[in-house]
């Protein structure tokens, strides 16, 4: 599986405004039919530049869907948000492969 991780810093001034917009933003993304799913965290670190920041981790289907979403879809649905928010907006994305995944069994 690929993780396709988009880490986002938004400037306290439009805080409320860009989280409502991401709850439709996701679920564009997710319309695309390239990703199983996407979990969207705040990062409970704070940054010495402020603002508050967030990570979207979205679970492509294989390394081609994601290469297919770069190709097809990114630069629209990134422009979006550059349109709205602009400077006051930092973004990086990062892929990651899963190599093993443990979880905690109880008896």
């Amino acid at each position: 599986m690929i993780i396709y991780n988009v880490t986002i810093n938004i400037d306290d001034s439009i805080h409320s405004e860009w989280r409502a917009w991401m709850k439709e933003h996701i679920p564009q993304v997710l319309a695309t039919g390239l990703f199983s799913k996407a979990i969207f965290t705040k990062v409970l670190i704070e940054e010495e530049m402020g603002g508050t920041t967030y990570s979207v981790q979205y679970h492509a289907h294989s390394k081609r869907a994601l290469n297919q979403h770069h190709q097809q879809h990114a630069q629209q649905l990134q422009s979006e948000g550059m349109k709205r928010f602009g400077h006051k907006m930092l973004a990086f994305r990062t892929e990651l492969e899963l190599i093993d995944e443990f979880t905690v069994t109880k008896n």
